[in-house]
């Protein structure tokens, strides 16, 4: 196998005076392959033990070599090799047949070369400096008289004994500060030269020019790769002695290039779809084969089962501590949504679905999930866009004189019932055709909502509390009827049920010795901000100095709770005088009591089932786009995956919850993700200066959402304290918090973040390296077009506008072809 050699020289060794023997260095001699690119430095500088003396009063320096191996640069796929052949050609450097001998003289051909060249001329550029910086002498003290160049590229080739080296070509390549562009010149010599150890038969020599502050992609390094893999080809390098003019040599370059494109060409499934299937196009009877893709789906996941119980717990790799910070995030992330969702339904249903019913739920949904389903790492939760539907059908009912229990069951029996048949008909082969980019843009557009609706909860207590004096008792009125309205879709628990307090606090005002008004709207601030900062900052602390790497490892995995906890102790203890915004609580009769589903007339059933559709609608998209992106590729789990059986499960599940009158569950963005990060071992990398967190493995098992979630059922003891203790202000902060981490790792996010930044700091990433920039920025803006849109819509005032939010999403898949 063929691979790049780099070497750079720093700094410079002294020859001994008497002519003994020369230093050398001791380098690795083992090929890399795969992606990784990879570092050996192993200088040894054997000095002989009787020499010592002699080496010290002779100012002994030293001599730092560092080589790297690098990848052939792929023509068909890196687009940045195109553009550097063609830069070359416009303005071409060649010198065929040079005379000169030494290497020294090569190069001032070369730069002469540059500063004759009227299309090539730099104003303020000393080549004699340029020339210095070539070698490993260049400013060192005077008895460094070692000659050698600094920076290099040879092609090498493993064989049994070692390394090779192809001493036919020298690639040359260096970074001037007072450079404005860059620059390439090739010489092929007059006859081959020895110039050294692994040089002892040159031919061409490559010089490569750049300034220092370039984009990844055209540094030196860079574009002296794109020449050193044409040159690395044995029959390219005597087509090239052959050629007897500069338009031969550009000839010779171009058919080498094609040749590259052409060999280089291969079926490959495009980095913007998740699934393995991506290309596989969709035909009619795989929807009829009724049930193959859940008995696929278990035939899939049930060799494996039992090892979702014992993996890090039974074996040489436990990971029991990982384990634990994780079920205690996970309890905090599903427990405190159930808490604001059921304060809020409950504000919606008067108190037909509460807190208590919305613990209860998530317990046992959680539970059966966590069981039973093919992929355990999606969570469930209930969601912003399902109180929303539960809003409309609490309105329905009032409007029509329905009985609420009855019309709410048959709704989600409906909704079961679309969801059994989408698994059966295999419907989640669909999925297909939500390519990264779809995905992508949802999921930035759930992270979108968590902030905008944080922001409406901090806003409505400002008005509520900071100027409570001018706008008086009439702006309670107006929050409780406008509450539901301003909800946004697909986000957390919401925001705006800080508008309506409960009435026991305007009954407690008079009674208790509390304060309320300016303090509170600005401590509420605070504590949002608080919790966003110091769950943010341990989420961080990982990648600090600070404290052992195992301590930081738990900080980081614990950030959600430690911030909710610390800041709920700031807002109910520290300033326990200042009156707060807590989430209401009425305990409930009855959990467990049947709906009369034989009271509606057949009309109201039939009603029903088009709000079910809808619901229908939105359960498959959200449940398979979730669970497409904990698969996500990158995330490298290994048992396989269970869409569809996944999907009949969830069906399932909520038929109970449905004829109960529990609220209504489903795969929930970020938190999946989340849990997937949460159980990764992660790892660092560095590529040009860009830090890169990589997982190389996931703990996949079922004990941290079973766990998770019996604890949610437990929770139901410490009601209404002290989790009433948590005040709102916090909530606004947590999901703050989730919004940001959540972005983390978003393509959509870091590609207009790029609008932002100079080239010379863009990361060296697959797409910048493949596709050309101003198509990045075109098909970003397309994306960001489709986001504003999907905004539009899910964050309409008008609740039936939200209720088509399913049907939006499914619009945008023909944009993507």
């Amino acid at each position: 196998a063929g691979y790049l050699k780099c070497d750079t020289d720093d700094g410079c060794e002294a020859k001994e005076e008497t002519g003994g023997e020369e230093l050398f260095d001791a380098v690795n001699s083992s090929i890399v392959s795969g992606d990784s690119i990879r570092f050996f430095v192993n200088v040894n500088l054997e000095v002989p033990p009787n020499a010592t003396a002699e080496n010290e009063s002779a100012g002994c320096v030293l001599l730092h070599t560092s080589r790297k191996y690098l990848k052939l640069k792929n023509f068909e796929e890196e687009v940045r090799a195109h553009r550097d052949l063609d830069g070359f050609l416009a303005r071409a450097s060649i010198i065929l047949d040079e005379t000169a001998t030494s290497l020294d003289d090569v190069l001032r051909e070369m730069l002469k070369h540059f500063a004759e060249d009227p299309e090539n001329m730099e104003p303020s550029c000393n080549f004699e400096k340029i020339m210095s910086t070539l070698f490993t002498d260049s400013g060192t003290p005077r008895e460094g008289n070692v000659h050698l160049l600094s920076d290099t590229i040879q092609g090498v080739t493993a064989t049994v004994t070692g390394v090779q080296y192809q001493q036919s070509w020298l690639c040359i390549i260096c970074t001037i500060k007072s450079l404005q562009r860059r620059h390439v010149c090739i010489s092929r010599l007059e006859r081959p030269q020895n110039w050294g150890e692994n040089s002892c038969e040159v031919r061409f020599v490559i010089l490569v020019l750049a300034p220092p502050k370039m984009k990844s992609t055209k540094t030196a390094t860079e574009v002296g790769r794109t020449f050193a893999t044409m040159f690395s080809d044995i029959t390219f390098r005597q087509k090239l002695l052959e050629t007897k003019t500069e338009e031969e040599f550009k000839e010779a370059l171009v058919h080498q290039r094609h040749l590259l494109t052409v060999v280089n060409q291969r079926p490959s499934a495009m980095s913007d779809g998740h699934k393995s299937h991506g290309h596989k196009p969709l035909k009619l009877h795989e929807f009829l084969n009724v049930g193959k893709g859940i008995s696929d789906d278990i035939a899939r996941r049930f060799p494996v089962y039992a090892l979702d119980f014992t993996d890090g717990v039974i074996g040489n790799n436990k990971a029991i501590g990982k384990y634990i910070t994780t079920m205690i995030f996970l309890y905090f992330a599903c427990l405190l949504p159930s808490i604001a969702f059921g304060s809020l339904n409950d504000e919606n249903t008067r108190g037909a679905i509460d807190v208590q019913k919305t613990i209860v739920g998530q317990c046992i949904g959680g539970l059966l999930y966590a069981l039973f389903s093919g992929q355990p790492l999606v969570v469930l939760l209930t969601t912003a866009p399902l109180a929303l539907y539960i809003n409309v059908i609490r309105g329905i009912c009032d409007d029509y004189n329905l009985d609420f229990s009855a019309f709410y069951a048959w709704t989600g029996l409906w909704n079961s019932f679309f969801l059994v048949m989408y698994s059966l008909f295999n419907f989640s082969l669909l999925m297909k055709l939500f390519k990264r980019s779809t995905e992508e843009i949802i999921a930035l557009f759930i992270s979108i909502t968590f902030v905008l609706d944080a922001f409406k909860g901090i806003i409505k207590v400002f008005k509520k509390y900071y100027y409570h004096g001018r706008t008086g008792d009439s702006y309670l009125e107006k929050a409780r009827t406008d509450a539901i309205p301003s909800l946004g879709i697909n986000t957390t628990f919401l925001m705006n049920s800080s508008v309506s307090r409960s009435m026991s606090l305007e009954n407690q005002t008079g009674t208790h010795d509390v304060h309320y008004g300016r303090e509170t709207a600005v401590l509420s601030l605070m504590l949002m901000l608080g919790t966003l900062w110091l769950g943010h900052t341990l989420y961080q602390f990982k990648k600090s100095p600070y404290l052992h790497a195992r301590v930081r490892e738990i900080l980081s995995d614990c950030a959600l709770p430690i911030s909710v906890l610390t800041f709920s102790v700031v807002g109910s203890y520290i300033f326990k005088e200042i009156e707060m915004s807590k989430f209401n609580y009425n305990p409930s009769e009855s959990l467990f009591v049947l709906a009369p589903v034989q009271s509606l007339s057949i009309g109201s059933v039939m009603s029903a089932m088009g709000l079910g559709f809808l619901l229908s609608m939105l359960f498959f998209i959200e449940q398979n786009i979730v669970a497409s992106l904990t698969n996500a590729p990158e995330n490298r789990l290994v048992k396989g995956t269970a869409y569809h059986w996944d999907l009949l499960l969830v069906a399932l599940i909520n038929t109970g919850l449905s004829v109960f009158g529990l609220p209504w569950i489903h795969a929930a963005f970020p938190h999946s993700p989340m849990h997937v990060r949460a159980l990764a071992y992660v790892e660092e990398r560095v590529e040009n200066g860009h830090i890169y967190e990589t997982i190389v493995s996931v703990k996949e098992t079922r004990l941290t959402s079973l766990v998770a979630n019996f604890l949610v059922g437990l929770s139901l003891l410490l009601l209404p304290f002290p989790l009433q203790w948590i005040p709102k202000p916090v909530l606004y902060g947590l999901f703050l918090y989730i919004a940001l981490t959540s972005i983390d790792g978003n393509q959509l996010f870091e590609r207009v973040a790029l609008l932002l930044k100079e080239q010379t700091a863009y990361p060296p990433t697959h797409y910048i390296r493949r596709v050309p920039q101003r198509k990045i920025h075109y098909f970003t803006g397309l994306q960001v077009l489709q986001l504003l849109i999907l905004c539009g819509f899910g964050m309409s005032p008008l609740p039936y506008m939200k209720m088509i939010f399913p049907l939006i999403m499914i619009g945008m898949i023909p944009i993507r072809y």
